[in-house]
């Protein structure tokens, strides 16, 4: 049995006002949920009321996709909405930073 393998990306905005995190938010709905091979998906914005010394936050928002194999990852990256999403997107990023891991 293969493993699933998490594709998780946090996103710093140039331009973290509200209305271009909650932009950044639909985006990835639009664009990054319609992929073969979505075990999960979600994507949001920071959390901001949990604001502990180990919490992480220097982002605006995160993905969180979960993959059934690392083929379908890899066909995701390559993926004519995952391009679409980077193109339109990209210009407001001022940091991405990836983590995947298996699951």
């Amino acid at each position: 049995m293969s493993q699933r393998l998490a594709h998780n990306v946090f996103f710093k905005c140039k331009d973290s006002s509200p209305a271009k995190v909650a932009e950044l938010v639909a985006a990835c709905h639009k664009y990054l949920n319609v992929q073969k091979g979505i075990a999960f998906f979600a994507a949001g914005p920071l959390c901001a009321e949990l604001d502990r010394e180990v919490n992480d936050r220097d982002w605006d928002v995160g993905l969180h996709l979960v993959f059934d194999t690392k083929a379908d990852h890899d066909a995701y990256q390559t993926d004519a909405t995952h391009n679409r999403f980077i193109e339109e997107m990209k210009p407001n990023w001022s940091k991405v930073r990836v983590f995947d891991s298996y699951v």
